[in-house]
């Protein structure tokens, strides 16, 4: 296996130092070693977002293009229960649904998390017993992001002032939710066999680019199971389901007019007929104005 060092080109005077540690680390350990360099900045400036989120898409997609090169099925990254307790509380402050309050998942596709159980306390005990070197990255005491003031303030807060185990309370909130994540998953896919027709190919389209929703079975669906079904079939055919969107779609299938459509981003159309809704890109995945139905 490999270890790799994803140089994010914010902190200069440090990579260079983690470059070595891992380097050398990697060597002790008789690992292949591999250092990539990405433009955080450059690509939070094009694409209008936060260093954060900038950081972490250059990040994994740098490990996967690794991954991919030498054959690699899997990516092991060091998330500990702590990064747990944060993201959920995160997660929770951004309005998640249960799927997001589920937190982060010991697998998640071609990604491991193997430390996500074990709290950040007893690794630097084992590191410090072991007499093993490690880096400190000095942006993670930076209170410009987010993520930094939930470490840093609010949940010492929560420890003062409330209960001194709430991260361990957050981490069995997670592994609860994400048990009946998984369920409600399986009923989910479940539930869509039943209600979406088989896209064909109209006009040439592929089926990721047409679905029909079956209205009447659609309406038979507990209400929890119809905001999944939606919130499922949108990231499916690579639209953002935003909570407005989707509501406003579970009321189209319940009240909506034949004839009336929903404009949703990316050039997504929904058009409502009597007895389904109709998912469309009808110009392709581009914005564009104009109607889905001409109208007499």
């Amino acid at each position: 296996y490999k270890r790799q060092h994803i140089n994010h080109g914010l902190r200069p005077d440090e990579s260079a130092e983690e470059e070595r540690l891992v380097r050398s680390m990697s060597g002790m350990a008789g690992a292949g070693y591999e250092t990539i360099e990405v433009d955080v900045r450059g690509s939070a400036r094009r694409r209008k977002t936060s260093l954060e989120h900038a950081a972490r898409d250059l990040r994994y997609q740098a490990l996967r293009d690794i991954a991919r090169k030498h054959g690699a099925p899997l990516i092991a990254v060091a998330h500990t229960a702590d990064d747990q307790a944060e993201e959920i509380l995160i997660r929770l402050l951004r309005g998640s649904g249960r799927k997001g309050l589920s937190g982060m998942r010991s697998r998640s596709g071609d990604v491991i998390r193997p430390m996500l159980a074990i709290d950040k306390e007893r690794i630097l005990r084992y590191l410090e017993d072991k007499n093993i070197s490690h880096c400190v990255d000095s942006s993670n005491t930076d209170m410009r992001f987010v993520r930094n003031r939930v470490r840093h303030r609010l949940i010492p807060f929560l420890e003062k002032n409330f209960d001194r185990g709430v991260r361990r309370a957050l981490c069995k909130t997670a592994v609860s939710l994400a048990e009946d994540e998984d369920l409600l998953e399986d009923l989910t896919r479940e539930a869509m066999r039943s209600v979406l027709s088989p896209a064909d190919s109209a006009g040439g389209m592929p089926e990721e680019s047409r679905a029909l929703l079956d209205r009447q079975k659609f309406g038979e669906l507990p209400a929890a199971l119809q905001r999944r079904v939606v919130e499922s079939l949108l990231w499916q055919l690579h639209c953002p389901a935003s909570y407005s969107h989707i509501i406003r779609i579970v009321r189209a299938a319940r009240d909506g007019k034949t004839g009336a459509e929903i404009h949703l981003s990316r050039g997504l159309r929904v058009g409502v007929q009597r007895d389904y809704l109709e998912f469309l890109y009808p110009r392709g995945r581009s914005s564009w104005r104009g109607r889905l139905y001409n109208r007499e």
